[in-house]
């Protein structure tokens, strides 16, 4: 029984109204933003668009307004997506901009080297030529072209020119040496009056004045603190003939280097000759065509900020960029593929934790009527948005640096001033493109995972592990076989670009494999504690995030590795094959005077002097054939002729084929018994035995032998091949400099085999050998036999002590050259132990944020405070000893396959190649695994012990 009925109670809807209701609500539309605004007018599409594509750019634009939303709400997740992203962005841009700056133009190189000029003039010949527009190429009219080697004087430069014109004479480069203490130092001078306005204006005065005076000189910075000298300061010749005082500190824009600049009176004191002279000329108008066929006439050159009329055919414009080698342009698309995916490895955990802590919204987003397309726009705009940001940031960075940095780079790298201040355009929007590239991609396995998402579970807040499937699994291992034998089929064919492709591919097969590699380690982790049990749950609960910082601190350690494995190899290689061409310790003197000819100054003084600095030592002389009356232009060789049966029978086209080479390593006359010398070359000798066992090393009984053979005029060989029945064949070649063919003769001499010493190919002549050839001795130095190998400051010392007699150059035989590699593989240790550290704190980070709410879980079920720094330790454990141990036996494998396939093909070359040891480079693999205990004690340090209690929202 019902009551009256009462008009100031409101009515209460049925629930079957309050369903009607809700069936007729408007749905959101997924393509209004994040906010999920509801238009009941239905989803609004841009005016001019229709269809498919209006439904496109509307889901985009709320997808970047999104993302956009999500990088401000999440900043410090997005600092860290931008740092990654923008600092090999920064460093590209430097480098392009750089660049950029350092590629002159013919303008700005003709600015730099002859400031206010109008041209350059060279005098390079005697007869008649042809030139290039440029005056850089030139080539003679008739027949063969006749350099030019009179001294030409300022006014028959002039008579060529057109009348009120002025020219100037520059010589580029001389030789300037000094003596500072004991040592004689040699710098690049140039030669030019700076007191002519037409030279002063090549170089910039940075205080002092510009020398006048022949013995006045102006310096480069570098060259002042390499003199250790100021302005008003004095330095000491090398050859004694007085002192130079420094006038100026002067600086010349084409070379910051140390540089010297000198008068043309003090260039006779340095050199009798100068060296690349050329002529600055102040015209009175432009050249024009007649002015270069005159030149040309005579054989001179002339060049000019613009092509000059040459009357050849001949492209007048800027040289075009040459096309790129192709073998060198793929291996560096290649190399900057594996910096790319290094990127996107080290950027793709920031993001799938960003998917995981907005699941909710995305399920939200679902629910809405977002389709599984949508959800993946709203993760790949993040990639969009901040690979523009990082693009954005390191582009600004990068061309800011580079201006800043210009100076230094100018002075400490380039060696001369560069251009204008420009950037480079296509390299940067190439290299911004890139930078959104990346994004895009470490967004892309996120945004699949998203798409695929239980939307239950995302709006109850639940999580699981996403099921693994074994297609990945199957593409992995297939891609990491095919990258192995690409590698090994481009090491066998010395193919560099096909060995990085296949090393690419085995990356991308090792990181796909990676995520099943977690979680068969996490079913290890029931037989650990708590803290490591937990920290590989967390790995493989979360592998989008825990394997891409596996396989980024894999590939660097494995690149690291590899290339580590390939260069001690092959410094071990190099120092295999080094073969001393003196015994070690020995000394040689050659003569630097200015003539080189002339007998040597009294044996006598010359010991007495090399004594004083070296110790007790053997001075001797040491001689070579020369051709009586021998032409300064030609020149006369002597080598040992091989007898005819001796000889190996295959020639040099016969060695490509498999076969003949196979049948020359068998026969013995093909195989070299000599080795290559690595250290001083000594050539053919002429000596009575005096100085055989200095530069032989042999035994002392086989040095008897060998001089009573050259005493009774015969010569010494130590090759076995050259003698027969005891008679050695030697081959006089005599050149007169011109176009005839040289002439030879040949002359049998009795010989003496040398098998003891050192096993170089080396000739010597007996004094009465060498005349019975048609040949005269002429002395070249002395060798020195010290007791042990004398310090440099020893050498310098005796050098400068035998310079008012002789002047003398010295090189010394010290052994094996120390190795230059340890830098480099200490670099590529750093780097990769750099990256190793950088990705398990990223990963740590990202896992500790995640993994926020089983902190509070152990807080409430009592666990201490420590508990938190250790599961941090472990899980930076899990990423860099996982990733350091794949890298480590990736590197060692794939410089296994690299290092056997080039022995494979070295053993079946001709001449005999010694093949490449497989050496580990220790040092670097130390530093490789202390990184992950480093990576670990960082982790555990910088982590708060506290573990605060919060209220879960579930």
């Amino acid at each position: 029984m019902s009551g009256p009925h009462r008009p100031d109670r409101p009515h209460r809807p049925t629930r079957v109204d309050r369903t009607d209701r809700a069936d007729q609500r408007p749905r959101p539309d997924p393509t209004a933003g994040s906010t999920g605004h509801l238009d009941p007018a239905g989803p609004r599409r841009r005016p001019g668009l229709s269809g498919r594509l209006g439904e496109t750019v509307g889901s985009w634009r709320a997808a970047l307004r999104i993302a956009r939303r999500e990088a401000r709400r999440a900043r410090g997740r997005t600092a860290l997506v931008l740092a990654m992203i923008a600092l090999p962005v920064l460093a590209l841009s430097f480098v392009a901009v750089t660049y950029d700056m350092a590629d002159l133009t013919r303008v700005e190189q003709f600015d730099q080297r002859l400031g206010a000029a109008d041209v350059e003039v060279r005098w390079v010949a005697e007869n008649p030529l042809h030139q290039d527009p440029w005056g850089e190429a030139n080539w003679a009219r008739e027949g063969e072209q006749v350099t030019r080697e009179r001294p030409v004087s300022r006014a028959a430069v002039e008579a060529l020119l057109p009348p009120g014109s002025r020219a100037s004479q520059v010589s580029w480069w001389v030789p300037f040496e000094v003596r500072i203490g004991d040592r004689t130092i040699t710098l690049d001078g140039r030669a030019l009056d700076l007191t002519d306005p037409l030279p002063r204006s090549t170089v910039r005065l940075r205080s002092g004045r510009v020398p006048a005076a022949s013995d006045e000189v102006a310096v480069s910075e570098q060259a002042a603190r390499r003199l250790g000298v100021r302005v008003g300061g004095t330095v000491a010749a090398a050859d004694g003939s007085g002192r130079w005082r420094v006038v100026g500190v002067v600086e010349f824009p084409d070379q910051l280097g140390e540089v010297v600049a000198l008068t043309p009176g003090g260039l006779a004191r340095v050199s009798r000759d100068s060296y690349d002279n050329s002529w600055l000329v102040d015209l009175p108008g432009v050249p024009d065509a007649a002015l270069v066929e005159r030149l040309n006439a005579h054989g001179v050159t002339i060049g000019a900020r613009t092509p000059v009329p040459s009357g050849q055919p001949s492209d007048t414009q800027e040289p075009r960029a040459a096309l790129p080698d192709p073998v060198a342009a793929s291996n560096t698309v290649l190399v900057g593929g594996l910096g790319l995916l290094e990127v996107v490895l080290l950027v793709g955990p920031a993001f799938a934790v960003g998917v995981r802590r907005r699941r909710r919204d995305l399920a939200l987003v679902a629910v809405a009527g977002g389709d599984p397309v949508h959800l993946r726009r709203i993760v790949l705009a993040d990639g969009v948005v901040l690979g523009g940001l990082g693009a954005a940031l390191g582009l600004l960075l990068g061309v800011t640096t580079a201006f800043t940095a210009r100076p230094l780079v100018e002075v400490y790298v380039l060696g001369e001033r560069s251009g204008g201040y420009r950037v480079f355009p296509a390299a940067l929007a190439a290299i911004a493109a890139v930078a959104v590239l990346a994004g895009v991609l470490a967004a892309l396995a996120p945004a699949l995972t998203a798409a695929r998402q239980d939307v239950v579970a995302g709006l109850a807040g639940r999580r699981a592990a996403p099921p693994h499937r074994r297609r990945w699994l199957f593409l992995g291992v297939l891609l990491t076989a095919l990258g192995t034998g690409a590698a090994f089929l481009g090491a066998g064919r010395s193919n560099t670009p096909l060995i990085l492709t296949g090393l690419i591919l085995g990356e991308l097969g090792l990181v796909f494999a990676t995520p099943t590699l977690i979680g068969l380690l996490a079913r290890l982790g029931r037989l650990l504690p708590p803290a490591p049990r937990i920290a590989l749950r967390d790995a493989s609960r979360n592998r989008s995030s825990a394997a891409p910082a596996i396989s980024a601190v894999m590939a660097a350690v494995a690149g690291s590795v590899a290339l580590g494995v390939y260069v001690a190899s092959d410094d071990a290689r190099n120092r295999a094959e080094w073969q001393p061409a003196l015994p070690p310790g020995r000394v040689l003197l050659w003569r630097a005077d200015r003539d080189g000819t002339g007998p040597l100054p009294p044996l006598p003084l010359v010991t007495e002097r090399v004594r004083a600095e070296l110790g007790p030592a053997a001075v001797l002389p040491l001689a070579v054939p020369g051709c009586v009356d021998e032409d300064p232009d030609g020149y006369c060789s002597v080598t040992p002729v091989l007898p005819p049966e001796r000889t190996c029978p295959y020639d040099g086209e016969s060695y490509r084929t498999a076969a003949v080479r196979r049948q020359a390593l068998a026969d013995p006359r093909c195989v070299p018994l000599a080795r290559t010398m690595s250290g001083p070359y000594l050539p053919t000798l002429v000596d009575d035995g005096t100085a055989l066992g200095v530069i032989s090393g042999a035994p002392r009984d086989e040095l008897v032998a060998a001089t009573a053979v050259l005493r009774a005029g015969g010569a010494v060989v130590t090759d076995p091949r050259y003698l027969a029945d005891g008679r050695v064949v030697v081959r006089v070649e005599r050149s007169t400099g011109g176009s005839s063919p040289p002439k030879a003769t040949t002359t049998t001499l009795p010989g003496y085999l040398l098998r003891g010493g050192l096993p170089v190919d080396r000739l010597v002549l007996s004094p009465a050998a060498a005349d019975r050839a048609g040949l005269t001795a002429q002395p070249i130095g002395f060798a020195v036999d010290t007791p042990v190998a004398p310090a440099p400051a020893q050498i310098d010392r005796a050098v400068t002590a035998l310079r008012p007699v002789l002047p003398v150059s010295a090189e010394v035989e010290r052994g094996p050259p120390a190795s230059e590699q340890r830098p480099v593989l200490l670099l590529l240790a750093v780097a990769a132990g750099v990256i190793t550290v950088g990705a398990a704190g990223v990963a740590t980070g990202l896992a500790a944020a995640e993994g926020r709410r089983d902190l509070s879980t152990l807080a409430a079920v009592g666990a201490s405070p420590r508990v938190r720094r250790v599961l941090s330790l472990c899980q930076a454990g899990v990423i860099a000893v996982v990733g350091s141990v794949l890298g480590i036996a990736a590197g060692l494998a794939s410089a296994l396959i690299i290092l056997t396939s080039v022995n494979r093909q070295y053993a079946a070359a001709w001449p005999v190649q010694l093949p490449y040891p497989m050496v580990v480079p220790w040092q670097t693999l130390g530093v490789l695994v202390v990184v992950p205990l480093v990576a670990m004690l960082g982790a555990g340090l910088f982590t708060r012990s506290r573990l605060a209690v919060e209220r879960r929202l579930d």
